[in-house]
């Protein structure tokens, strides 16, 4: 493609890099990348990804903006309270960057929709704040063979890493069976430090970036916790569980399943 004027000078910092340069910035011009939730770690996520360029940004989110949101959602505005948030995301990209197409999805993501959506993305940025819907990506992400660069925050305490399908472990691997209801309290209910989503988020657009460019090393068997308190990050090992019954090597798990019943978190 030939970029535009106005395309060199809002990309230049990218095309000067001998890691991206202007095949690299063509490439994620091209890309599409679907984020699950436009919250906390969904915002600065978005936020990057459309500054950076990537050409396609699909956003999930069900949610209307409400006003304890905007503590940590910096997509959205106090004018926003009571719309849709892909609505006032979408506004918030493309007055970003407007070589950037949004596609909101005002849905509950279901077993039932997922595969067709992450049928028309290159990535997926998880920054979903329930365990069904950490499940229901992780699965779907394995099964289409798709890149999931998970996030989750915690009080003072965030991490990420990049489930990579045929590379590196999954979620299931890590965590092989969601926690008893109730054990783990919501953000709603313990809190969580405005400001630490926006470290996390902003370390998933970095590894999302590097996916779609192929470079670098991203989180793939690794995951990266963070302290706010102590402003500590420190780096875990992770491996791939040969018994695991999604990508272990006699896996029982071959399609999507009720994630509401498997957390037990229905009716």
């Amino acid at each position: 493609m030939r970029f535009t004027e106005e395309q060199i000078r809002r990309y230049s910092r990218h095309i000067i890099l001998p890691e991206v340069g202007g095949k690299g910035q063509e490439r994620l011009l091209a890309s599409r990348a679907l984020l699950i939730g436009a919250g906390g770690l969904g915002s600065p996520a978005a936020y990057y990804l459309a500054a950076a360029g990537i050409g396609t940004l699909g956003i999930v989110d069900f949610d209307d903006v409400d006003l304890s949101n905007l503590q940590r959602q910096i997509l959205h505005r106090t004018d926003d309270v009571g719309r849709p948030k892909v609505e006032s995301a979408r506004e918030a990209l493309q007055a970003l960057n407007p070589d950037v197409r949004v596609i909101p999805y005002k849905e509950q993501l279901t077993s039932a929709n997922i595969l067709e959506l992450l049928a028309e993305h290159d990535v997926v940025v998880d920054g979903s704040d329930n365990f069904p819907t950490r499940y229901l990506v992780n699965d779907a992400c394995v099964i289409a063979g798709k890149p999931n660069v998970y996030g989750s925050v915690f009080r003072f305490e965030g991490q990420v890493t990049v489930f990579q399908p045929g590379q590196g472990p999954c979620y299931r691997c890590l965590y092989p069976e969601p926690p008893p209801p109730g054990l783990v309290p919501s953000c709603q209910e313990a809190g969580v430090l405005g400001v630490l989503p926006g470290v996390i988020g902003l370390v998933q657009a970095i590894e999302t970036v590097k996916v779609l460019l192929k470079i670098g090393e991203p989180l793939i068997g690794r995951l990266l916790t963070f302290d706010a308190l102590g402003l500590r990050f420190r780096e875990l090992k992770l491996r791939r569980d040969p018994a695991c019954p999604l990508c272990g090597e006699a896996p029982t798990i071959t399609q999507l399943i009720d994630y509401e019943e498997f957390c037990a978190v229905g009716p």
